[in-house]
């Protein structure tokens, strides 16, 4: 459910999304792909995504007006987009700031749909990449921040509006948002969606940007790499066996980045996809949902 609720004591819309079906209640108008919110003085606000967690929103507005989530102000494209990601455990209410000279600020408040998610149990890890010793520590530490400073490039390019596909189409093993319990040790969650593969498998890139990071051996997500769709959206590539595009590389959607593998944290050969918008890790599978390629 999306909510826009009561601004100085008027109630504006409600608009009810169920994946891409729409049921409207009040004077809004209705694309395809996008919802349009009438907020008066002749502001208008469109937004196109899932209200779930994990969900990616692209929200459009005058690009006159600022809008303001949290403490920042989310940057705009030529044509006054933005971006919106929503963490595995959003809270079930958010809240965004539009503002602009003349004008009154308001606050807008959105319901965010919870999801349930499944307890994926996996055998078969080998115990040190469950439970790593002391003497490897320092390394993953390393490589986390490495995986940070990748992950929070703030770009102005504006490529990821050309929209988005799978990497590849194989059966998905795993999915988002799922708890992980590998042998018998509950972990984090998994924040990517798992294509069945065999080593050496072909993997697309989903969308245009720039490599941010390779890394041919980190100690969880072995080969891995990062790509930069612009305004804090990235794409991450877990467990390769060849990489095949290097840091600062412009990509074209489609092109071929790498072949999957099992290197890493892994079981066996498969490709870990996962996005971020920022900070906040994001379900891949909204995104192809939120920012589909239009021309096809």
């Amino acid at each position: 459910m999306m909510l826009v609720k009561r601004l100085k004591g008027r109630l504006l819309k409600y608009v009810h999304t169920i994946g891409y079906s729409l049921t409207i209640f009040g004077l809004i108008f209705l694309t395809p792909s996008w919802a349009e919110v009438s907020l008066g003085d002749n502001t208008q606000i469109t937004w196109r995504g899932s209200w779930q967690q994990g969900g990616l929103l692209v929200g459009r507005v005058d690009p006159e007006i600022d809008v303001r989530y949290r403490d920042f102000s989310l940057p705009r494209t030529s044509n006054g987009d933005f971006l919106l990601g929503l963490s595995r455990d959003a809270d079930a209410h958010l809240e965004l700031v539009l503002g602009a000279a003349g004008r009154m600020k308001r606050t807008l408040s959105f319901d965010v749909a919870t999801r349930s998610y499944d307890i994926q149990r996996i055998e078969g890890i080998a115990q040190d990449r469950v439970t790593p010793p002391k003497a490897v520590l320092a390394r993953i530490d390393s490589e986390a921040r490495e995986v940070v400073a990748a992950r929070a490039q703030l770009s102005p390019s504006e490529v990821f509006m050309g929209g988005f596909e799978a990497p590849m189409r194989r059966p998905l093993t795993g999915v988002y948002g799922s708890q992980r319990v590998y042998n018998g040790v509950p972990k984090s969650p998994h924040y990517g969606v798992d294509y069945a593969a065999p080593t050496g498998a072909k993997v697309l890139a989903p969308a245009a940007g720039v490599v941010t990071l390779t890394h041919s051996d980190m100690f969880y997500s072995g080969g891995t790499l990062i790509i930069d769709h612009g305004h804090g959206l990235s794409s991450s590539f877990l467990h390769l066996s060849a990489i095949l595009v290097a840091p600062g590389d412009n990509i074209e959607r489609g092109q071929l980045i790498a072949e999957v593998g099992a290197s890493g944290r892994a079981t066996g050969p498969h490709l870990d996809w996962r996005m971020n918008w920022r900070d906040v890790r994001i379900d891949p599978l909204l995104v192809l949902q939120a920012l589909p390629i239009l021309n096809q």
